[in-house]
Formats: structure tokens, sequence, C-alpha cells
């Protein structure tokens, strides 16, 4: 099954790979909705890759290889999402000091990239008090 999983993500990702990559050089433009459902096409294929399954993989309560796994993996990626979200601001704006940003929504999302994580332990940690 894993095999089948894999194949297919991987040609999802290449048809829609295949269908930006057309579009770009036949139009000259680069859909959002392209580049939204590529990443969606590439989680896939990374999940089966892993997990040997689109979703990522549904480990035992009593694996906890994959409860380490996933938990780590979790933390390394919000912090990465954290740093690149914040040099695609600084990048997309081509400033460097704060006040001369004028993206407004995305200077939000960096900075619930900085708050997202200690509120859902906050939230997650009264659970068990």
């Amino acid at each position: 099954m894993k095999k089948f999983n894999v194949i297919v993500s991987s040609i999802l990702l290449l048809a829609i790979a295949g269908h930006g990559g057309y579009r770009w050089v036949r139009y000259e433009m680069l859909d959002v909705s392209t580049i939204i459902f590529g990443c969606i096409a590439l989680s896939y294929l990374l999940n089966s890759i892993t997990w040997g399954d689109y979703e990522g993989g549904k480990y035992s309560e009593s694996d906890e290889l994959d409860k380490h796994i996933k938990t780590q993996s979790a933390r390394i990626g919000y912090y990465a999402l954290m740093v690149l979200s914040a040099a695609v601001l600084f990048l997309s704006e081509g400033v460097t000091a704060l006040n001369d940003i004028q993206n407004i929504p995305l200077a939000v999302v960096v900075g619930l990239t900085f708050i997202v994580a200690p509120i859902t332990e906050f939230f997650y940690s009264r659970k068990f008090r």
C-alpha cells in the first residue's frame, strides 16, 4: 500500500507542477492555487514516503518511537515555519525597518507564529491541572 500511495502522490505532484509550469511559461503567470495545491501534493508525497499514508500515518498508543518522531518534528517544524515566515516578510518587503512594512496581513501572520505555540501549550497544560 505504501508503494501505491507514493506513486499516486508523485503523479499528483507532477501533474500540478506540470500545469503550473505550463501556465508560467505560456502565460507568464504563477497562480497562488498552483502553489498551495503543489504544497499539499508535496505533503502527501512526504507523508506517503515517511508513514505509508497520505494523512501522516496513525500510530498506536504503545508506539513510543512514532510519538517521539511526531512530537519532535512538530516542534522543529513550528520553529522552521516561524523563521521562514519572517524571512518571507522581510524579503518580500525589501525593508529592514519594521515601521516600513506595508504588508500588514503578512506581518500579523508572522506575529502569530510567535504566540501560537505558547498559547496552545498554556491551554493544553490547563487540561492536566
